[in-house]
Protein backbone atom coordinates (compact mmCIF):
# COMPACT_ATOMS: atom_id res chain seq x y z
CA UNK A 1 0.00 0.00 0.00
CA UNK A 2 1.65 3.61 -1.28
CA UNK A 3 2.04 5.77 1.99
CA UNK A 4 0.83 9.09 -0.38
CA UNK A 5 -2.82 7.40 0.02
CA UNK A 6 -2.19 7.50 4.06
CA UNK A 7 -0.83 11.27 3.22
CA UNK A 8 -3.90 11.98 0.82
CA UNK A 9 -6.20 10.81 3.66
CA UNK A 10 -4.66 12.73 6.43
CA UNK A 11 -4.73 16.40 4.17
CA UNK A 12 -8.49 15.61 4.13
CA UNK A 13 -9.17 15.15 7.38
CA UNK A 14 -7.26 17.89 8.21
CA UNK A 15 -8.95 20.20 5.67
CA UNK A 16 -12.47 19.65 7.79
CA UNK A 17 -13.34 20.42 11.15
CA UNK A 18 -16.72 18.84 10.58
CA UNK A 19 -16.44 15.33 12.64
CA UNK A 20 -18.64 13.56 9.98
CA UNK A 21 -16.46 14.30 7.27
CA UNK A 22 -13.52 13.23 9.10
CA UNK A 23 -14.49 10.06 9.97
CA UNK A 24 -15.85 9.24 6.36
CA UNK A 25 -12.49 10.29 4.96
CA UNK A 26 -11.41 7.85 7.66
CA UNK A 27 -13.95 4.75 7.18
CA UNK A 28 -12.62 5.05 3.20
CA UNK A 29 -8.17 4.96 4.04
CA UNK A 30 -9.68 1.90 6.39
CA UNK A 31 -11.61 0.18 3.63
CA UNK A 32 -8.50 0.03 1.04
CA UNK A 33 -5.81 -0.49 3.53
CA UNK A 34 -5.33 -4.27 3.30
CA UNK A 35 -5.52 -6.86 6.35
CA UNK A 36 -1.65 -6.94 7.40
CA UNK A 37 -1.56 -3.48 7.61
CA UNK A 38 -4.88 -2.38 9.01
CA UNK A 39 -3.01 -2.07 12.28
CA UNK A 40 -0.18 0.28 11.58
CA UNK A 41 -2.42 2.36 9.53
CA UNK A 42 -4.72 2.72 12.81
CA UNK A 43 -1.59 3.39 15.35
CA UNK A 44 -0.43 5.70 12.62
CA UNK A 45 -3.24 7.52 12.53
CA UNK A 46 -3.64 7.88 16.44
CA UNK A 47 0.59 9.14 15.72
CA UNK A 48 2.34 6.44 17.27
CA UNK A 49 3.41 2.99 16.73
CA UNK A 50 2.27 0.60 19.23
CA UNK A 51 -0.89 1.21 21.94
CA UNK A 52 0.37 3.35 25.12
CA UNK A 53 1.18 0.87 27.07
CA UNK A 54 3.79 -0.35 25.23
CA UNK A 55 6.84 1.20 25.50
CA UNK A 56 8.32 1.50 22.72
CA UNK A 57 8.03 5.94 21.63
CA UNK A 58 9.67 6.89 18.35
CA UNK A 59 11.09 10.32 20.52
CA UNK A 60 12.15 12.51 18.34
CA UNK A 61 13.14 16.09 19.54
CA UNK A 62 12.69 18.85 17.29
CA UNK A 63 16.55 19.64 17.07
CA UNK A 64 16.57 15.93 15.36
CA UNK A 65 13.70 17.04 13.33
CA UNK A 66 15.93 20.25 12.10
CA UNK A 67 19.16 18.13 11.43
CA UNK A 68 17.13 15.50 9.16
CA UNK A 69 14.95 18.01 6.87
CA UNK A 70 18.68 19.58 6.54
CA UNK A 71 20.35 16.52 5.89
CA UNK A 72 17.30 15.26 3.56
CA UNK A 73 16.70 19.01 1.37
CA UNK A 74 20.86 19.99 1.51
CA UNK A 75 19.77 23.02 3.23
CA UNK A 76 21.57 24.56 6.16
CA UNK A 77 20.07 23.87 9.70
CA UNK A 78 19.81 27.77 10.78
CA UNK A 79 17.60 28.39 7.27
CA UNK A 80 15.47 25.42 8.84
CA UNK A 81 15.07 26.80 12.22
CA UNK A 82 14.16 30.08 10.16
CA UNK A 83 11.60 29.05 8.39
CA UNK A 84 10.33 26.60 11.54
CA UNK A 85 9.75 30.04 13.25
CA UNK A 86 7.54 31.51 10.89
CA UNK A 87 5.45 28.25 10.40
CA UNK A 88 5.51 27.07 13.85
CA UNK A 89 5.35 23.38 12.16
CA UNK A 90 8.16 21.22 11.24
CA UNK A 91 6.27 19.24 8.98
CA UNK A 92 5.34 22.03 6.93
CA UNK A 93 8.86 23.35 6.92
CA UNK A 94 9.84 20.01 5.81
CA UNK A 95 7.26 20.11 3.17
CA UNK A 96 8.24 23.42 1.32
CA UNK A 97 11.92 22.75 1.64
CA UNK A 98 11.13 18.91 0.48
CA UNK A 99 9.08 20.30 -2.80
CA UNK A 100 11.94 23.12 -3.40
CA UNK A 101 14.65 20.27 -3.59
CA UNK A 102 11.86 18.02 -5.48
CA UNK A 103 11.87 20.82 -7.94
CA UNK A 104 15.55 21.44 -8.59
CA UNK A 105 16.35 17.57 -9.03
CA UNK A 106 13.15 16.85 -11.18
CA UNK A 107 13.43 13.16 -10.14
CA UNK A 108 11.44 10.98 -8.98
CA UNK A 109 12.13 7.47 -7.05
CA UNK A 110 9.91 4.37 -6.29
CA UNK A 111 6.98 5.26 -3.97
CA UNK A 112 7.11 4.87 -0.85
CA UNK A 113 4.98 2.28 0.82
CA UNK A 114 2.88 2.37 4.42
CA UNK A 115 5.43 -0.94 5.18
CA UNK A 116 8.68 1.06 4.20
CA UNK A 117 7.27 4.44 6.44
CA UNK A 118 6.28 1.94 9.15
CA UNK A 119 9.38 -0.12 9.51
CA UNK A 120 11.85 2.36 9.38
CA UNK A 121 10.06 4.58 12.20
CA UNK A 122 9.70 0.97 14.49
CA UNK A 123 13.88 0.69 13.43
CA UNK A 124 14.12 4.52 15.01
CA UNK A 125 12.26 4.04 17.74
CA UNK A 126 14.31 1.14 19.17
CA UNK A 127 17.74 2.59 18.75
CA UNK A 128 19.22 2.85 21.56
CA UNK A 129 22.98 2.97 23.06
CA UNK A 130 26.45 4.22 21.50
CA UNK A 131 25.47 5.98 18.42
CA UNK A 132 21.63 5.93 18.00
CA UNK A 133 20.83 9.18 17.12
CA UNK A 134 23.48 9.11 14.27
CA UNK A 135 21.05 6.01 13.20
CA UNK A 136 17.79 7.72 13.98
CA UNK A 137 19.18 10.74 12.15
CA UNK A 138 20.03 8.58 8.74
CA UNK A 139 17.31 6.26 9.41
CA UNK A 140 14.78 9.87 9.35
CA UNK A 141 16.95 12.03 6.69
CA UNK A 142 16.60 8.62 4.47
CA UNK A 143 13.08 8.16 4.62
CA UNK A 144 12.17 12.28 3.87
CA UNK A 145 14.58 11.84 0.55
CA UNK A 146 12.34 9.01 -0.63
CA UNK A 147 9.33 10.97 0.11
CA UNK A 148 7.20 13.44 -1.55
CA UNK A 149 6.69 16.61 -0.06
CA UNK A 150 3.24 15.96 1.20
CA UNK A 151 4.74 12.26 2.48
CA UNK A 152 7.35 14.15 4.45
CA UNK A 153 5.06 16.74 6.17
CA UNK A 154 3.09 13.95 8.05
CA UNK A 155 5.86 11.92 8.21
CA UNK A 156 7.59 14.65 10.49
CA UNK A 157 4.59 14.74 12.08
CA UNK A 158 4.19 11.21 13.06
CA UNK A 159 7.89 11.23 14.37
CA UNK A 160 8.02 14.64 16.52
CA UNK A 161 3.96 13.75 18.04
CA UNK A 162 2.50 16.85 16.11
CA UNK A 163 0.52 14.91 13.60
CA UNK A 164 -3.01 17.68 14.68
CA UNK A 165 -5.48 15.49 12.55
CA UNK A 166 -8.29 16.08 15.03
CA UNK A 167 -9.14 12.20 15.12
CA UNK A 168 -9.85 10.52 18.77
CA UNK A 169 -9.79 6.94 19.26
CA UNK A 170 -13.86 7.31 19.19
CA UNK A 171 -14.25 8.88 15.80
CA UNK A 172 -11.45 5.87 14.75
CA UNK A 173 -14.11 3.53 15.97
CA UNK A 174 -16.93 5.13 14.20
CA UNK A 175 -14.49 4.71 11.12
CA UNK A 176 -14.03 0.67 11.59
CA UNK A 177 -17.64 0.03 12.00
CA UNK A 178 -18.50 1.72 9.09
CA UNK A 179 -15.93 0.26 6.90
CA UNK A 180 -16.02 -3.08 8.69
CA UNK A 181 -18.51 -3.55 10.76
CA UNK A 182 -21.58 -3.45 8.25
CA UNK A 183 -22.48 0.27 9.97
CA UNK A 184 -22.16 2.30 12.93
CA UNK A 185 -24.70 0.51 14.67
CA UNK A 186 -21.51 -1.87 15.58
CA UNK A 187 -19.35 0.96 17.46
CA UNK A 188 -20.90 -0.48 20.69
CA UNK A 189 -18.85 -3.73 20.07
CA UNK A 190 -15.92 -2.31 18.82
CA UNK A 191 -15.58 -0.19 21.79
CA UNK A 192 -15.84 -2.59 24.07
CA UNK A 193 -12.75 -4.62 22.72
CA UNK A 194 -11.27 -1.10 23.12
CA UNK A 195 -11.87 -0.86 26.28
CA UNK A 196 -10.88 -3.88 27.67
CA UNK A 197 -7.66 -4.46 25.70
CA UNK A 198 -6.79 -0.48 25.16
CA UNK A 199 -5.57 -1.52 21.84
CA UNK A 200 -7.19 0.09 18.85
CA UNK A 201 -4.79 -1.80 16.57
CA UNK A 202 -5.72 -5.01 17.43
CA UNK A 203 -9.48 -4.06 17.57
CA UNK A 204 -8.92 -3.13 13.61
CA UNK A 205 -7.06 -6.39 13.11
CA UNK A 206 -9.48 -8.68 14.67
CA UNK A 207 -12.69 -7.00 12.89
CA UNK A 208 -11.14 -7.03 9.51
CA UNK A 209 -10.36 -10.70 9.56
CA UNK A 210 -12.22 -12.66 11.78
CA UNK A 211 -15.66 -10.00 11.44
CA UNK A 212 -17.99 -9.34 14.63
CA UNK A 213 -17.76 -12.88 15.79
CA UNK A 214 -14.27 -12.31 16.20
CA UNK A 215 -15.00 -9.17 18.46
CA UNK A 216 -17.33 -10.82 20.25
CA UNK A 217 -14.87 -13.32 21.46
CA UNK A 218 -12.49 -10.43 22.45
CA UNK A 219 -11.24 -11.06 26.67
CA UNK A 220 -9.90 -9.29 29.22
CA UNK A 221 -5.71 -10.52 29.25
CA UNK A 222 -2.96 -9.90 31.06
CA UNK A 223 -0.61 -7.39 30.24
CA UNK A 224 -2.89 -5.26 28.38
CA UNK A 225 -4.84 -2.66 30.69
CA UNK A 226 -8.70 -1.93 30.74
CA UNK A 227 -9.80 1.58 30.12
CA UNK A 228 -10.51 2.52 33.80
CA UNK A 229 -14.09 3.44 34.83
CA UNK A 230 -15.00 6.76 35.48
CA UNK A 231 -17.09 8.43 38.18
CA UNK A 232 -20.12 10.83 38.23
CA UNK A 233 -20.53 13.46 40.65
CA UNK A 234 -22.79 15.06 43.05
CA UNK A 235 -23.65 17.61 45.64
CA UNK A 236 -25.29 16.33 48.19
CA UNK A 237 -25.64 13.02 49.93
CA UNK A 238 -29.62 13.08 49.39
CA UNK A 239 -28.78 13.00 46.01
CA UNK A 240 -26.49 10.07 45.92
CA UNK A 241 -28.47 7.85 48.00
CA UNK A 242 -31.83 8.66 45.23
CA UNK A 243 -29.84 7.93 42.36
CA UNK A 244 -28.43 4.70 44.10
CA UNK A 245 -31.87 3.10 45.09
CA UNK A 246 -31.47 4.61 49.08
CA UNK A 247 -28.49 1.88 49.74
CA UNK A 248 -24.96 1.87 48.44
CA UNK A 249 -20.79 0.76 49.52
CA UNK A 250 -19.23 4.07 50.22
CA UNK A 251 -15.11 3.97 50.10
CA UNK A 252 -12.58 6.67 51.11
CA UNK A 253 -11.53 8.10 47.83
CA UNK A 254 -8.23 8.45 48.83
CA UNK A 255 -5.53 11.37 47.52
CA UNK A 256 -3.12 9.39 44.86
CA UNK A 257 -2.07 7.72 41.93
CA UNK A 258 -4.62 5.02 40.71
CA UNK A 259 -2.74 2.11 39.29
CA UNK A 260 -3.76 -0.90 37.54
CA UNK A 261 -1.57 -4.05 38.55
CA UNK A 262 -1.49 -7.00 36.58
CA UNK A 263 0.26 -9.76 38.38
CA UNK A 264 0.96 -13.27 36.46
CA UNK A 265 3.12 -15.46 38.79
CA UNK A 266 6.10 -13.00 40.06
CA UNK A 267 5.75 -10.99 37.50
CA UNK A 268 3.80 -7.40 38.05
CA UNK A 269 3.08 -4.56 35.90
CA UNK A 270 1.61 -1.62 36.38
CA UNK A 271 -0.36 0.97 34.15
CA UNK A 272 -1.13 4.55 34.88
CA UNK A 273 -4.53 5.85 35.10
CA UNK A 274 -3.50 6.93 31.25
CA UNK A 275 -2.36 3.17 30.44
CA UNK A 276 1.28 4.00 30.47
CA UNK A 277 3.41 1.23 32.20
CA UNK A 278 4.79 2.81 35.09
CA UNK A 279 6.14 -0.02 36.83
CA UNK A 280 9.60 1.18 36.86
CA UNK A 281 8.78 4.05 38.58
CA UNK A 282 7.21 2.04 41.64
CA UNK A 283 9.38 -1.02 42.20
CA UNK A 284 8.10 -1.11 45.60
CA UNK A 285 4.41 -1.08 44.99
CA UNK A 286 5.32 -4.08 42.69
CA UNK A 287 7.16 -6.03 45.61
CA UNK A 288 3.73 -5.48 47.75
CA UNK A 289 1.83 -6.87 45.16
CA UNK A 290 4.02 -9.81 45.06
CA UNK A 291 3.86 -10.08 48.65
CA UNK A 292 0.39 -9.38 49.31
CA UNK A 293 -2.02 -10.44 46.88
CA UNK A 294 -3.35 -14.01 46.80
CA UNK A 295 -3.28 -15.02 43.00
CA UNK A 296 -1.82 -16.77 40.28
CA UNK A 297 -2.74 -14.24 37.46
CA UNK A 298 -5.08 -10.98 38.51
CA UNK A 299 -5.72 -7.44 37.38
CA UNK A 300 -6.56 -5.22 40.16
CA UNK A 301 -7.12 -1.21 40.64
CA UNK A 302 -5.66 0.29 43.45
CA UNK A 303 -5.05 3.97 44.68
CA UNK A 304 -1.11 4.15 45.13
CA UNK A 305 -0.28 6.83 48.35
CA UNK A 306 2.63 8.69 49.45
CA UNK A 307 3.30 7.88 53.35
CA UNK A 308 5.15 9.07 56.00
CA UNK A 309 7.32 5.93 56.82
CA UNK A 310 7.34 7.11 60.49
CA UNK A 311 4.02 7.85 61.52
CA UNK A 312 2.40 5.63 58.69
CA UNK A 313 0.32 9.03 57.80
CA UNK A 314 -1.19 9.50 53.89
CA UNK A 315 0.77 12.90 52.07
CA UNK A 316 -1.17 14.81 49.62
CA UNK A 317 -0.62 13.92 45.86
CA UNK A 318 1.76 15.98 45.18
CA UNK A 319 4.04 14.17 47.03
CA UNK A 320 4.14 11.43 44.09
CA UNK A 321 5.23 13.52 41.74
CA UNK A 322 9.05 12.52 43.16
CA UNK A 323 8.23 9.03 41.86
CA UNK A 324 7.87 10.11 38.21
CA UNK A 325 11.51 9.76 37.41
CA UNK A 326 13.54 7.66 35.13
CA UNK A 327 16.80 7.93 37.24
CA UNK A 328 17.42 7.94 40.78
CA UNK A 329 14.14 5.66 41.47
CA UNK A 330 15.30 4.24 44.18
CA UNK A 331 16.78 7.06 46.34
CA UNK A 332 12.97 8.37 45.33
CA UNK A 333 11.02 5.40 46.96
CA UNK A 334 13.15 5.44 50.28
CA UNK A 335 12.60 9.28 50.82
CA UNK A 336 8.87 8.75 49.29
CA UNK A 337 7.44 5.57 50.46
CA UNK A 338 3.97 4.53 49.21
CA UNK A 339 1.01 2.70 50.33
CA UNK A 340 -1.70 0.90 47.92
CA UNK A 341 -5.23 0.83 48.68
CA UNK A 342 -6.84 -2.07 46.26
CA UNK A 343 -10.36 -1.14 45.68
CA UNK A 344 -11.82 -3.31 42.35
CA UNK A 345 -10.62 -6.70 41.23
CA UNK A 346 -11.15 -6.67 37.30
CA UNK A 347 -9.30 -10.57 36.81
CA UNK A 348 -9.01 -13.49 38.96
CA UNK A 349 -7.05 -16.80 36.95
CA UNK A 350 -8.30 -16.35 34.15
CA UNK A 351 -12.04 -14.95 34.96
CA UNK A 352 -12.99 -11.90 33.63
CA UNK A 353 -14.73 -10.15 36.85
CA UNK A 354 -15.41 -7.01 34.57
CA UNK A 355 -19.28 -8.19 34.02
CA UNK A 356 -20.34 -9.27 37.72
CA UNK A 357 -21.59 -6.75 40.01
CA UNK A 358 -20.13 -4.73 42.42
CA UNK A 359 -20.50 -6.40 45.77
CA UNK A 360 -19.27 -10.02 44.48
CA UNK A 361 -16.15 -8.15 42.81
CA UNK A 362 -15.75 -6.35 46.00
CA UNK A 363 -15.62 -9.71 47.85
CA UNK A 364 -13.36 -11.56 45.77
CA UNK A 365 -11.02 -8.60 46.42
CA UNK A 366 -11.13 -8.87 49.92
CA UNK A 367 -10.02 -12.49 49.44
CA UNK A 368 -7.49 -12.21 47.76
CA UNK A 369 -5.85 -9.50 49.05
CA UNK A 370 -3.51 -9.96 52.47
CA UNK A 371 -3.88 -6.81 54.63
CA UNK A 372 -0.95 -5.33 56.25
CA UNK A 373 0.39 -1.53 57.23
CA UNK A 374 1.34 -1.19 53.47
CA UNK A 375 -1.36 -3.09 51.35
CA UNK A 376 -4.87 -3.14 52.20
CA UNK A 377 -8.46 -2.94 50.75
CA UNK A 378 -10.47 0.44 50.63
CA UNK A 379 -12.05 1.14 53.85
CA UNK A 380 -15.63 0.68 53.36
CA UNK A 381 -19.17 0.29 54.58
CA UNK A 382 -22.60 -0.50 53.20
CA UNK A 383 -24.47 2.55 53.93
CA UNK A 384 -28.70 2.98 53.99
CA UNK A 385 -29.22 6.83 55.30
CA UNK A 386 -28.25 10.07 54.91
CA UNK A 387 -26.59 10.02 58.26
CA UNK A 388 -24.51 7.92 57.81
CA UNK A 389 -23.11 8.37 54.49
CA UNK A 390 -22.15 11.96 56.10
CA UNK A 391 -20.55 10.51 59.11
CA UNK A 392 -18.59 8.04 56.81
CA UNK A 393 -17.48 10.85 54.81
CA UNK A 394 -16.30 12.89 57.71
CA UNK A 395 -14.39 10.25 58.80
CA UNK A 396 -12.59 9.93 56.06
CA UNK A 397 -11.94 13.49 55.57
CA UNK A 398 -10.13 13.22 58.89
CA UNK A 399 -8.02 10.43 57.92
CA UNK A 400 -6.57 12.52 54.62
CA UNK A 401 -8.80 11.53 52.05
CA UNK A 402 -10.30 13.60 49.43
CA UNK A 403 -13.99 12.53 50.03
CA UNK A 404 -15.65 9.31 49.23
CA UNK A 405 -16.76 7.27 46.44
CA UNK A 406 -20.26 5.81 46.38
CA UNK A 407 -20.81 3.02 44.43
CA UNK A 408 -23.81 1.05 43.24
CA UNK A 409 -24.87 -2.94 44.95
CA UNK A 410 -27.58 -3.00 42.11
CA UNK A 411 -27.19 -6.36 39.71
CA UNK A 412 -26.17 -4.61 37.14
CA UNK A 413 -23.31 -2.43 38.75
CA UNK A 414 -21.19 -4.21 36.53
CA UNK A 415 -17.17 -2.26 35.92
CA UNK A 416 -18.07 -0.21 32.78
CA UNK A 417 -14.51 0.11 31.39
CA UNK A 418 -13.25 3.34 29.69
CA UNK A 419 -17.14 4.91 30.34
CA UNK A 420 -18.45 7.50 33.27
CA UNK A 421 -21.18 5.96 34.90
CA UNK A 422 -23.97 6.37 37.63
CA UNK A 423 -22.74 2.99 39.30
CA UNK A 424 -19.69 5.37 40.67
CA UNK A 425 -20.17 8.89 42.53
CA UNK A 426 -17.69 11.06 43.66
CA UNK A 427 -18.80 13.71 46.67
CA UNK A 428 -16.22 15.91 48.23
CA UNK A 429 -15.84 18.18 50.75
CA UNK A 430 -15.83 21.26 48.07
CA UNK A 431 -19.10 19.83 47.17
CA UNK A 432 -20.65 21.23 50.31
CA UNK A 433 -20.89 25.24 48.93
CA UNK A 434 -21.31 26.89 45.99
CA UNK A 435 -17.94 26.11 43.51
CA UNK A 436 -14.96 26.24 46.13
CA UNK A 437 -14.44 22.54 44.33
CA UNK A 438 -11.77 22.18 41.77
CA UNK A 439 -12.13 21.60 38.04
CA UNK A 440 -9.36 19.60 35.47
CA UNK A 441 -9.77 22.14 32.66
CA UNK A 442 -7.64 21.50 29.27
CA UNK A 443 -5.35 24.13 28.06
CA UNK A 444 -6.45 25.26 24.19
CA UNK A 445 -5.16 28.55 24.12
CA UNK A 446 -3.08 31.02 25.13
CA UNK A 447 -3.08 35.17 25.53
CA UNK A 448 0.09 37.59 25.42
CA UNK A 449 1.05 39.12 28.81
CA UNK A 450 1.92 42.84 29.52
CA UNK A 451 3.46 44.20 32.32
CA UNK A 452 5.63 41.69 34.41
CA UNK A 453 4.35 39.04 32.38
CA UNK A 454 5.46 40.81 29.01
CA UNK A 455 7.38 38.03 26.99
CA UNK A 456 5.22 35.14 28.23
CA UNK A 457 1.86 34.02 28.87
CA UNK A 458 -0.51 36.59 30.81
CA UNK A 459 -3.82 33.56 30.90
CA UNK A 460 -4.72 30.71 29.48
CA UNK A 461 -8.56 30.13 27.51
CA UNK A 462 -9.52 26.46 29.32
CA UNK A 463 -11.79 24.06 27.80
CA UNK A 464 -14.22 21.13 29.15
CA UNK A 465 -14.38 18.03 27.25
CA UNK A 466 -17.60 17.21 26.10
CA UNK A 467 -17.61 13.07 25.15
CA UNK A 468 -20.67 13.40 23.45
CA UNK A 469 -19.35 15.83 20.61
CA UNK A 470 -15.94 14.77 21.44
CA UNK A 471 -14.98 18.18 21.34
CA UNK A 472 -13.38 20.76 23.96
CA UNK A 473 -15.94 23.55 24.87
CA UNK A 474 -13.99 26.92 26.40
CA UNK A 475 -15.10 27.73 30.29
CA UNK A 476 -12.91 30.25 31.06
CA UNK A 477 -10.10 32.24 30.57
CA UNK A 478 -7.33 32.17 33.70
CA UNK A 479 -4.51 34.14 34.81
CA UNK A 480 -4.59 34.06 38.40
CA UNK A 481 -2.88 32.04 40.81
CA UNK A 482 0.31 31.30 38.86
CA UNK A 483 3.20 31.95 40.38
CA UNK A 484 6.58 33.94 38.84
CA UNK A 485 8.15 30.32 38.22
CA UNK A 486 5.06 29.12 36.41
CA UNK A 487 4.97 31.82 34.80
CA UNK A 488 8.49 30.97 33.18
CA UNK A 489 7.54 27.41 32.50
CA UNK A 490 4.51 28.15 30.73
CA UNK A 491 5.70 29.27 27.26
CA UNK A 492 8.48 25.46 27.73
CA UNK A 493 5.38 23.71 28.58
CA UNK A 494 3.39 24.72 25.94
CA UNK A 495 5.78 24.84 23.16
CA UNK A 496 5.50 21.39 21.34
CA UNK A 497 1.11 22.35 21.88
CA UNK A 498 1.40 25.41 19.74
CA UNK A 499 -0.57 25.39 16.86
CA UNK A 500 -0.96 27.59 14.07
CA UNK A 501 -5.01 27.72 14.16
CA UNK A 502 -7.35 26.54 16.38
CA UNK A 503 -7.65 22.65 16.77
CA UNK A 504 -10.63 20.94 14.65
CA UNK A 505 -11.87 19.79 18.22
CA UNK A 506 -11.76 23.11 19.98
CA UNK A 507 -14.98 24.89 20.09
CA UNK A 508 -14.55 28.64 21.02
CA UNK A 509 -16.15 32.37 20.18
CA UNK A 510 -12.89 33.29 22.06
CA UNK A 511 -10.18 34.72 19.80
CA UNK A 512 -6.81 33.56 22.00
CA UNK A 513 -3.29 35.03 20.99
CA UNK A 514 -1.85 31.61 20.78
CA UNK A 515 -3.95 28.01 20.05
CA UNK A 516 -2.65 25.43 21.92
CA UNK A 517 -3.43 21.46 21.00
CA UNK A 518 -5.72 20.55 23.67
CA UNK A 519 -3.26 18.24 26.23
CA UNK A 520 -2.22 19.93 29.28
CA UNK A 521 -4.46 19.70 31.45
CA UNK A 522 -4.87 22.28 35.22
CA UNK A 523 -6.72 21.96 38.20
CA UNK A 524 -8.85 24.94 38.53
CA UNK A 525 -10.76 27.02 41.33
CA UNK A 526 -13.20 29.33 41.20
CA UNK A 527 -15.96 31.61 43.13
CA UNK A 528 -19.19 30.61 40.94
CA UNK A 529 -20.40 29.31 37.78
CA UNK A 530 -22.11 31.94 36.16
CA UNK A 531 -24.01 31.95 32.31
CA UNK A 532 -21.95 33.66 29.87
CA UNK A 533 -22.74 35.38 26.46
CA UNK A 534 -18.68 34.03 24.85
CA UNK A 535 -18.08 30.90 26.17
CA UNK A 536 -18.94 27.50 24.48
CA UNK A 537 -19.68 25.08 27.21
CA UNK A 538 -23.17 23.64 27.45
CA UNK A 539 -24.07 26.38 25.05
CA UNK A 540 -27.82 26.77 24.89
CA UNK A 541 -28.26 24.02 27.86
CA UNK A 542 -29.41 26.08 30.38
CA UNK A 543 -30.51 29.16 28.42
CA UNK A 544 -30.69 29.79 24.64
CA UNK A 545 -27.88 31.45 23.50
CA UNK A 546 -25.37 31.05 26.49
CA UNK A 547 -22.88 29.01 27.49
CA UNK A 548 -21.78 28.69 31.13
CA UNK A 549 -18.31 30.24 32.24
CA UNK A 550 -16.23 30.15 36.21
CA UNK A 551 -16.10 33.30 37.98
CA UNK A 552 -12.90 34.58 39.36
CA UNK A 553 -10.85 31.16 38.02
CA UNK A 554 -7.55 30.70 40.38
CA UNK A 555 -4.96 27.98 39.27
CA UNK A 556 -4.28 26.20 42.20
CA UNK A 557 -1.10 25.40 40.81
CA UNK A 558 -1.24 21.33 39.99
CA UNK A 559 -0.73 20.32 36.30
CA UNK A 560 -2.79 16.98 35.85
CA UNK A 561 0.25 15.21 33.76
CA UNK A 562 -1.72 12.29 35.36
CA UNK A 563 -5.26 13.02 33.52
CA UNK A 564 -5.75 13.21 29.40
CA UNK A 565 -7.67 15.58 28.07
CA UNK A 566 -10.52 13.10 27.61
CA UNK A 567 -10.63 12.54 31.23
CA UNK A 568 -10.64 16.84 32.00
CA UNK A 569 -14.00 17.88 33.47
CA UNK A 570 -16.96 17.24 31.25
CA UNK A 571 -19.68 19.86 30.30
CA UNK A 572 -22.33 17.72 31.94
CA UNK A 573 -20.16 17.99 35.17
CA UNK A 574 -20.66 21.45 34.93
CA UNK A 575 -24.21 22.04 34.17
CA UNK A 576 -24.47 19.78 37.03
CA UNK A 577 -22.43 21.74 39.65
CA UNK A 578 -24.38 25.19 38.13
CA UNK A 579 -27.52 23.60 38.88
CA UNK A 580 -26.91 22.36 42.18
CA UNK A 581 -25.21 25.90 43.01
CA UNK A 582 -28.72 27.55 42.20
CA UNK A 583 -30.92 24.93 44.10
CA UNK A 584 -28.43 25.88 47.07
CA UNK A 585 -28.76 29.64 46.76
CA UNK A 586 -32.67 28.81 46.12
CA UNK A 587 -32.35 27.43 49.59
CA UNK A 588 -30.64 30.26 51.39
Amino acid sequence: MKFSQVADCYEKIESTAKRLEMTDYLAELLKITSNDLIDKVVYLTQGKLYPDFVDIQIGIAEKLAIQAVAKATGKRENEIREDLARTGDIGETAQEFRAKKAQATLFKGEQLTVEEVYDTLDRMARASGAGSMDKKLSLLSGLLMAATPKEARYILRIVTGTLRLGIADMTVLDALAIAHGGGKEARAQLERAYNISSDLGKVAETVVRRGLKGIEKFAVSLGKPIRPMLAERLGSPEEILEKLSGKCVVEYKYDGERVQAHKQGDRVTLFSRRLENITDQYPDASELIKKNVRAKSVIMEAECVAINADTGEMKPFQELMHRRRKYGVREAMEEHPVSLFMFDILYFNGQDLTLKPFLTRRKKLEQTVVEDRRVRASTSEFIKTVEGLEQFFERAVEAGCEGIMCKSVDKNSIYQAGARGWNWIKYKREYKSEMTDTVDLVAVGAFYGRGKRAGTYGALLLATYNPEKDVFETLTRCGTGFTDEDLERLPEIMKKHKLIHRHPKVNSMVEADVWLKPVVVLEVLGSEITLSPIHTCAMGVIRKGSGLAIRFPRFTGNYRFDRAPTGATTNEEIVKMYRNQMRKVGST
